[in-house]
């Protein structure tokens, strides 16, 4: 049970224990596969609190301990990577026969998994309109055993109607399965919305610093068996290299976040009001047509948002981006630094079509002065006014 009163103390103070190791107060990192037993008796009862290295060590514990009692949940395991935390999450509760719902704008890896994966496993799968709510009831089937979503979701960053998306599913004994990177549970709390499984790429914002890859699925009590079941089956392991990491981060977490979403704001503000740009997306701004639902179940936005151009050629696009020097140009956030990339939703859709002709560029606001990137995209765009045309 969470005995924190207040985030901010949780995360500074869970899973520290400076009297288990010699009055350090952060875990050390504890590399090793082999546990050894005092006696065959206490190998055989299993009495010993860490048995074998890939099962538990005081490393991991740290972490899963710690992200557990973040998110409120019955149980967390960590994976390699955020792609396998997701992975993960819907095979241990989906399996042949069984059909699984997924919201149109998620991380297009996902897409890949169900075609490449999951179609030869005998899973069906369909995706729905993001925007839907509890409309999803008209897409349940009879062996419909999970529903999928992101929000908000990659690349244009539509804020779903979680708690009416689990009423559904609850109501049709089905699980729901969320991913919660962008807000985290600080500014999220899925199992609270309804989630089942809560997945974070740690990769991002719990390891803060770009130096790690990491993900993490945290279950409430109704799919939390299944979940452990299923990850100690799989061999599942997260390096403790990295889970120290992804600790070191977490005591950050809240201040790091305040930054990023004040940063944003302020970035996301201006870029409406450039003429080069036709729309912008990050659910804090009113102009987000999920705005209303984004103040009902978030605390606050993180750095990640989007924005179009107006037509112009590749060219000129690629230009703002080219002649960018605070921004890299890169994949993954929830770094420190900002990143850029060009994206294009439309071969990623299936449900719904991406209609808008200009251009998306997708932005990761990062730690810095906010004015001081702004005026480093104001030169991208002076850039991009001069090729435009061509």
């Amino acid at each position: 049970m969470n005995t924190y009163k207040n985030a901010s103390t949780l995360l500074a103070h869970a899973s520290i224990d400076p009297e288990q190791h010699h009055g350090f107060v952060n875990t050390p990192v504890y590399r090793g596969s082999t546990v050894a037993f005092p006696t065959c008796e206490s190998m055989r009862e299993g009495r010993q609190k860490y048995a074998y290295g890939r099962w538990n060590n005081p490393s991991t514990e740290a972490l899963t301990q710690a992200i557990q009692l973040l998110e409120g949940a019955e149980g967390t395991v960590l994976c390699p990577s955020g792609l396998s935390a997701c992975t993960t999450a819907i095979l241990s509760v989906v399996g042949m026969g069984d059909h699984v719902l997924i919201a149109d704008n998620v991380y297009a890896p996902i897409r890949a998994f169900c075609k490449q994966v999951g179609e030869r496993m005998g899973i069906e799968v369909s995706f729905y309109d993001p925007t839907i709510g509890a409309g999803i009831s008209d897409l349940l089937r009879s062996n419909t055993r999970a529903i999928y979503l992101e929000s908000p979701g990659s690349l244009t960053l539509e804020i779903q109607d979680i708690p009416a998306i689990a009423k559904v599913a609850h109501d049709n004994d089905i699980l729901v399965i969320a991913d919660n990177t962008w807000g985290t549970p600080l500014y999220c709390q899925a199992l609270e919305l309804g989630v089942d499984l809560s997945i974070m790429a740690a990769t991002k914002y719990i390891v803060g610093h770009s130096d790690a890859v990491l993900g993490t699925v945290s279950a409430s009590k109704r799919a939390w068996e299944s979940l452990k079941k299923y990850h100690f089956s799989m061999g599942l392991f997260a390096s403790p290299d990295d889970v120290t990491l992804a600790l070191r981060g977490l005591r950050t977490l809240d201040v790091r976040l305040e930054r990023h979403y004040r940063n944003a704001t302020i970035v996301a503000k201006w870029l409406e009001s450039r003429e080069e740009v036709t729309g912008v997306y990050y659910p804090a701004l009113e102009s987000h047509p999920q705005h209303e639902l984004w103040k009902r179940d978030f605390k606050g936005a993180s750095g990640l948002l989007s924005f179009t151009t107006t037509p112009s050629s590749q060219l000129a696009a690629d230009a703002i981006l080219d002649s960018l020097s605070l921004f890299s140009i890169g994949y993954s956030w929830g770094g420190f630094e900002s990143l850029a990339m060009m994206a294009d939703p439309k071969p990623v859709r299936s449900a719904t079509r991406w209609e808008i002709d200009g251009h998306l560029i997708r932005l990761h606001i990062g730690l810095e002065d906010p004015y001081d990137l702004i005026a480093d995209l104001e030169n991208g765009f002076a850039q991009f006014n001069k090729l435009r045309n061509q």
